[in-house]
């Protein structure tokens, strides 16, 4: 699987990248960081377009878990995140995306976003739908909250699960059919009768019969006799 890791202050073949480090606002605590895409990507639940984006954890100290998406000026939230800890190892001075693979024809997902400096970064959790797309295509389980789960307050009390990609369907045999080449014989037996061949003239069958007669006839006359005696 081909391993694809992006620097946003970078060249990219997928986004040109995030606003220069002197452009790009961060603060410690939330992990403020001002992006600037050049495509549409994806992020659990919303397709940001093109545009400059916030990312920012949400600021309680219990919530931070909860990455959340703003627009540029911070004025509407494009999308509420739970995320998971993400490692890596050593830890980078530039803010790093990785991305997973993803269907053909869509937007690139992103996988994990990691803040300057920080070994730990935050993996996005993805509804269940996309998450089987992604591990699918990825040939490894995606993190997952159920599909439905979009209210802020449900989203940072759903359990998480690893989602695997889903198994190859079974398509169900169809009963076997004969073959053109074979031949269906049904039930009815047919008998052929056989008519032996004429080998002689009918004439020796009547002169046989009229033989048959006289004798008959002969014997009649001798019972005749003897009983008038």
């Amino acid at each position: 699987m081909k391993k694809r890791l992006m620097s946003l202050v970078g060249a990219s073949l997928f986004l040109l990248g995030a606003l220069a480090m002197p452009n790009a606002r961060a603060d410690e605590w939330d992990k403020k960081t001002v992006f600037t895409f050049n495509e549409p990507v994806q992020v659990p639940g919303a397709v940001l377009p093109a545009g400059t984006y916030v990312f920012k954890l949400a600021e309680s100290a219990g919530d931070r878990n909860i990455v959340q998406i703003f627009n540029a000026d911070e004025t509407q939230v494009m999308a509420t995140i739970l995320s998971i800890p993400d490692y890596r190892d050593p830890p980078s001075d530039k803010t790093i995306i990785t991305f997973d693979e993803r269907p053909l024809g869509q937007s690139e997902a992103i996988q994990s976003w990691f803040y300057p400096g920080d070994n730990y970064g935050q993996e996005f959790v993805y509804p269940k739908q996309k998450a089987t797309e992604l591990a699918q295509v990825n040939s490894k389980p995606v993190p997952s909250i159920p599909d439905g789960v979009t209210e802020p307050a449900a989203i940072k009390t759903a359990a998480v699960t690893p989602t695997a990609a889903a198994p190859a369907p079974v398509t169900a045999s169809a009963p076997a059919q004969p073959s053109t080449s074979e031949i269906v014989v049904s039930t009815t037996t047919v008998v052929a009768v056989e008519q032996l061949p004429q080998t002689a003239s009918p004439l020796a069958a009547i002169a046989l019969l009229g033989t048959g007669c006289f004798a008959g006839a002969a014997l009649l006359r001798r019972r005749f006799a003897m009983a008038s005696k």
